[in-house]
C-alpha cells in the first residue's frame, strides 16, 4: 500500500513514513490543594505543562492555594468536547457529584 501527503511534512518513525501533524488530544482535570483541600477543575491539551503551570503559582485562580494535586483527568479528542465537560462540572451540581462519588478514595 502506498500513501501519499501532500502539502505535508513528512517524517520517518521505525521504518514508518508519517504525516507530521499536531494531533492534540484534550485533557479535563481536577487538582486537589494540599493546603485547603479545595478542588480545581480545568481542560487543557498539555496535562503536564499546565500541571506545573498550576504547582509555580503561574495561574491567578490558583497561586494562592499551591500546592496541587492531580487527582483525577479525563482525555478527549476534541477540544469542543473538553470545554463542555468541563463546564458541566463547574455548573451542574449532580455532574459534580456523581464524580465525586466515582473518585471518592482520591478525595479523602
Amino acid at each position: 500500500m502506498l500513501l501519499i501527503f501532500k502539502r505535508k511534512k513528512l517524517k520517518l518513525i521505525k521504518g514508518h513514513v508519517v504525516p507530521h501533524t499536531k494531533a492534540f488530544m484534550y485533557y479535563v482535570y481536577l487538582l486537589k490543594s494540599k493546603k485547603d483541600n479545595s478542588i480545581y477543575i480545568g481542560y487543557t491539551n498539555n496535562l503536564k505543562s499546565r500541571f506545573k503551570q498550576h504547582n509555580n503559582a503561574e495561574s491567578k485562580f490558583t497561586k494562592n492555594k499551591i500546592p496541587w494535586g492531580l487527582i483525577y483527568s479525563e482525555i478527549y479528542k476534541d477540544k469542543s468536547d473538553a470545554k463542555y465537560r468541563e463546564k458541566n462540572l463547574k455548573r451542574f451540581a449532580q455532574a459534580h457529584n456523581q464524580l465525586k462519588k466515582r473518585i471518592k478514595n482520591s478525595l479523602a
